[in-house]
């Protein structure tokens, strides 16, 4: 049973120009993203999807950036198929048991990105 779903776009320019500000990649990306990076030829369209993914996966549990959430309580990776997923932190779960009464869920994920846009789509959804 679907819970919640979120989705965000971005232009690309806003974060390329934000990679360029002192502190900006340790703020919102998590040490792994950030080495996961390294790994890829287009760096901006590589965490402008993680933003919108970030940003699309606290719209689809109704909070936002609020409840002491931050950026870095999210990751975002690639499992073994290279299929986009969430990883959220212990304070992020226990929102989803208060808010949701959620102890079996899964999150889907999807990710695009263009030259000008990327855009992330997110899937909550109680598990039976």
């Amino acid at each position: 049973m679907i819970v919640g779903n979120g989705v965000d776009i971005i232009d690309n320019k806003r974060i390329e120009k934000s990679l360029k500000i002192k502190g900006f990649k340790k703020r919102l990306f998590t040490l792994n993203e950030i080495n996961q990076s390294k790994k890829y030829r287009n760096k901006t369209n590589y965490f402008a999807k993680r933003f919108a993914a970030k940003e699309a996966f606290v719209k689809s549990i109704g909070t936002g950036f609020r409840e002491n959430i931050n950026f870095n309580d999210i990751e975002i990776y690639n499992n073994k198929k290279g299929s986009p997923q969430i990883k959220i932190s212990q304070k992020i779960k226990d929102i989803l048991k208060q808010k949701f009464k959620l102890n079996n869920y899964d999150i889907h994920l999807s990710l695009s990105d263009e030259k000008n846009h990327s855009i992330a789509f997110v899937i909550l959804n109680r598990k039976k």
